[in-house]
């Protein structure tokens, strides 16, 4: 059993488990591509932050992604079965596109390139040491050593058809070709006077493509040593060279701006720019081998893939994989299914994320005052282009009509409307007619909400106004106040489930609830501190108060009243969530917690602490996961809700407790795993065992099923129905099944039991004069006066075995009034007890049934019935009068509460 109590085991969250990691998709590094043999498919590998992931070329489908390395990876490389990825000092080869096989240990500094090369693999560090080592054993081949002020090597290649060489490009600009076999420098290349940044081997034989810091492409035959041609490119370094093979003579260059040059090799000239390719660097770009495609990768997390199917050379997009090129500054779930998840990013975009499949993903694009403009001047000189955005509301309601998110941006006073169904900006830009003349610079949106119905929007402004907006025509409705509803900034706002309240907060310390409608003042609450931030959860009507003293206040909107306050945090307060039922608040801190606080019993149960601060969370309506957006990464990371499917007692954490880091989850869904398995019981973690009867003076009813006793009085009707039309034939055969003796619990028949087959038809009465267990016990009982074992005996019986051994308690069945005697003290010990209530009721039942006339004749069992008979009467009555009360008190709810 999971305890948040005591925190889970070392440290992390009992409640949440990393589940997975939403929207990454490229890192700076190049990507690989590789040809799958078997397949026929060529499929691109890119590694995003501590693991890779593996697509495939033709949809951009992902297909695997690969265990998480203990840090992020610095160099990517593959051959035909491997690929290759180090961190640190340290090179890894992972077989499967999943799970590491090989190790290599020997570098004292850095990787920074990696080159594949048959059965060996070279890699070179940061202090010139280049190392050739065997996939395989893992050993080192060979180890050369460059002088670091003469040749710093910055690029490495294997020429084709070259056998065991290598040729390696230097920062001071000089190429050396060497033979690895023989250790031997076969030929340096004076360079052309500027640092080599990339080298990339041409379709013809011999011919190298040489990149340059000074933003020359050399093309050069390195067999005569000699230029073939030569390119420059204005746009800085050169980052990345590819060429094409389906018969077209094309080499494309990437740039650190991220726009892509096409060079035609037999014109010798410039065809085309792919200008924005990306808004990063363009760090890896390859021609698919004999096809007209380019797959493009940067630092911006997007894979692009270019089709050059059209005239005049240049390429266009077709397909992507694209999540935020910077961090996202607020998410939230959209609708109430918990498949899509917004996110406005500092990047000025409004994507949508869903939890189910990347293929559902929308990018809502970027904020722009006018788009047809913006389209025209394109991205790089997009002065129309709007801040980022940082807070906003969506509903679902009417969003197939008109828009149904609001956003405001950074410093900005206008709010955009955003249409989530035809994946763009909306109609309206949202301004007070105050401001439309005047462009006052300190003035923006601070706060945003739609209403349930996604009618109204409501807006605060940094001056303190708040105003209502009609989301279909876009038309001001109203403000609240005489001419400000607060005197500090507005910090939240806030519409109730049914549009009746409208509810503010200021940094002036105070909430201030308005009628909807009518825009009337109805309470005003004060706080001691300034507030950062509100949330209401709707259903409930309790609202979250984020203040500047980093305490959380819960207030409950009916009485207008704060009732829970919580204060153990020790950073500014980012964002809050409610689980769907409203019990729990979740707050994010700039400590790098998130903690999660029980309403009902106002206490902290749940506290986990992350390498970065969450900018934002939000919780799925489903209630099965918790997503989290933080500093300065990219992605969105789902955490499971672990009550949903594991046992998890909420106990509140002590004062001194002190949670330990626990890791941002990977791409791939982790598996959960029970780690309390291997822990050491304590005391204070032993399941609740629930005893046999909770107090002496209730009734218990046994937990037999009610076929053991609610039909004993009944059997003889079931006999009837259930007689055979025939008598049973004995099989000529022996039986395929041993045949056992009839009853609960199975027991194999003896030889001397089946009788060679053959049934008697003599009455033993031998066997009929022997006593059962269960007489013996009674016989036993009168002496000792001990009920247990009798009891426990017929409890273990089925109704017709019930049946036979009271008939066989009379004189006439072969017993003794005395055993009959023992019987109903046997009754008498249940009813005392208030144990196995329903079976004592059942059995004195069948009992009387049986041997009522000779009940009625003997003295001794009349006086044993005569007690029972008072003993029944009280239980019964003490049982009435409490089915009495709650059947009162049921009523009256009912009825009272219409």
């Amino acid at each position: 059993m999971l305890r948040a109590g005591s925190g889970a085991p070392g440290g992390g969250s009992a409640l949440f488990a990393g589940f997975r990691a939403l929207g990454l998709y490229s890192g700076p590094l190049p990507h690989v591509l590789r040809f799958h043999q078997r397949h026929r498919e060529f499929y691109l590998v890119s590694a995003v932050g501590r693991s890779f992931h593996t697509y495939n070329v033709k949809k951009l489908g992902i297909v695997a992604v690969s265990n998480a390395l203990l840090q992020d990876i610095t160099c990517l490389a593959a051959d035909r079965m491997l690929v290759f990825a180090s961190y640190g000092s340290l090179l890894h080869a992972f077989a499967r596109n999943k799970e590491v096989v090989h190790i290599y240990e020997g570098h004292k500094a850095d990787i920074h390139l990696l080159q594949p090369f048959g059965d060996h693999v070279i890699s070179v560090d940061v202090d010139n040491v280049l190392i050739v080592w065997d996939v395989q054993s893992e050993e080192e081949y060979l180890q050369m050593n460059f002088d670091k002020a003469v040749f710093a090597v910055s690029a490495i290649m294997h020429p084709s058809t070259y056998l065991n060489k290598i040729l390696l490009g230097s920062e001071q600009g000089s190429l050396q070709l060497w033979n690895i076999k023989s250790n031997k420098l076969l030929h340096s290349f004076p360079g052309w006077g500027s640092g080599v940044t990339t080298l990339e081997q041409a379709p013809a034989v011999d011919v190298v493509a040489i990149g340059l810091v000074s933003g020359y492409i050399i093309v050069h035959n390195i067999k005569f040593d000699e230029t073939l041609m030569k390119f420059q490119q204005d746009w800085g370094p050169v980052t990345t060279i590819s060429f094409r093979t389906d018969g077209h003579p094309v080499m494309a260059a990437g740039s650190p701006i991220g726009h892509i040059a096409l060079w035609d090799l037999e014109e010798k000239k410039l065809i085309s720019q792919m200008r924005n390719a990306h808004t990063t660097a363009i760090a890896g770009l390859s021609f698919v081998h004999g096809e007209p495609l380019l797959i493009t990768n940067g630092a911006d997390n997007a894979i692009r893939v270019w089709i050059f199917d059209g005239p005049g050379g240049g390429g266009r997009l077709l397909r992507c994989r694209m999540g935020h090129s910077a961090p996202p500054t607020r998410i939230r779930y959209h609708g109430q299914n918990g498949q899509q998840i917004l996110s406005a990013g500092q990047d000025g975009t409004l994507q949508s994320f869903s939890t189910v499949h990347e293929r559902f993903n929308k990018s809502l694009g970027h904020g722009s005052i006018n788009k047809k403009k913006s389209k025209k001047k394109g991205l790089q000189y997009d002065t129309m282009a709007l801040p980022p955005i940082m807070a906003f509301a969506s509903e679902v309601a009417r969003q197939s009509d008109w828009d149904g998110i609001i956003a405001c941006h950074q410093g900005y006073i206008t709010c955009t409307t955003w249409n989530f169904q035809k994946t763009s900006m909306g109609a309206h830009k949202l301004k007070p007619k105050a401001f439309r003349k005047n462009k006052p610079l300190d003035v923006y949106a601070t706060a945003v909400d739609i209403s349930t119905c996604g009618n109204f929007a409501v807006i605060g402004l940094s001056t303190g106004h708040v105003d209502v907006y009609n989301m279909q025509s876009g038309i001001h409705r109203g403000h609240y106040g005489k001419e400000k509803a607060h005197e500090g900034a507005i910090r939240g706002v806030a519409v109730d489930g049914l549009n009746q309240l409208t509810i503010t907060a200021g940094s002036d310390g105070l909430i201030k609830f308005w009628k909807f409608k009518t825009t009337e003042l109805v309470h005003s609450t004060n706080l001691a501190s300034s507030l950062s931030g509100i949330l209401l959860h709707r259903d409930s009507g309790i609202l979250g108060i984020a203040s500047d003293d980093f305490s959380i206040s819960v207030l409950d909107v009916e009485t207008r009243k704060i009732v829970r306050k919580f204060s153990r945090h020790h950073g500014k307060i980012n964002d809050m969530a409610f689980s769907p039922d409203g019990r729990w608040l979740i707050s994010a801190s700039m400590d790098c917690t998130i903690k999660t606080w029980d309403l009902p019993s106002g206490c902290l149960i749940d506290c986990f602490l992350l390498d970065s601060a969450a900018v934002s969370i939000t919780m799925s309506p489903t209630g099965d996961f918790l997503a989290s957006s933080h500093v300065d990464d990219l992605g969105i990371y789902l955490w499971s809700n672990r009550s949903l499917y594991s046992l998890v007692s909420l106990r509140p954490l002590p004062k001194d407790y002190e949670p330990s880091v626990i890791m941002l989850p990977g791409t791939c869904p982790a598996q959960d795993v029970d780690s309390t398995e291997n822990e050491e019981t304590s005391d204070d973690m032993i399941e609740y065992d629930s005893p046999e009867q909770l107090g002496e003076q209730l009734v218990t009813l046994s937990l037999l099923p009610e076929s053991r006793w609610k039909n004993l009085l009944n059997l003889d009707l079931i006999k009837k129905k259930n007689k055979p039309r025939e008598p049973p034939k004995v099989p000529k055969a022996a039986p395929f099944f041993i045949p056992t003796v009839p009853g609960l619990i199975p027991q194999y028949t003896t030889g001397d039991q089946e009788n060679n087959g053959e049934q008697s038809k003599v009455v033993n009465l031998g066997i009929l004069a022997q006593k059962s267990d269960f007489y013996i016990q009674l016989e036993e009982a009168l002496r000792t006066n001990e009920y247990t074992s009798p009891l426990n005996l017929l409890k273990g019986m089925g109704p017709s075995n019930i049946e036979t051994e009271l008939r066989g308690l009379a004189p006439e069945g072969g017993g003794s009034v005395e055993v009959m005697q023992s019987f109903l003290k046997l009754i008498r010990m249940m009813l005392n007890t208030k144990c196995d209530f329903e079976l004592a009721q059942a059995y004195l039942a069948l009992f009387l049934k049986l041997h009522l006339k000779i009940t009625s004749s003997e003295p001794a069992l009349l006086e044993e019935i005569s007690k029972l008979s008072s003993q029944l009467e009280e239980t019964w009555v003490h049982l009435q009068t409490l089915f009495n009360q709650s059947l009162c008190v049921l009523n009256y709810m009912k009825s009272a509460l219409l």
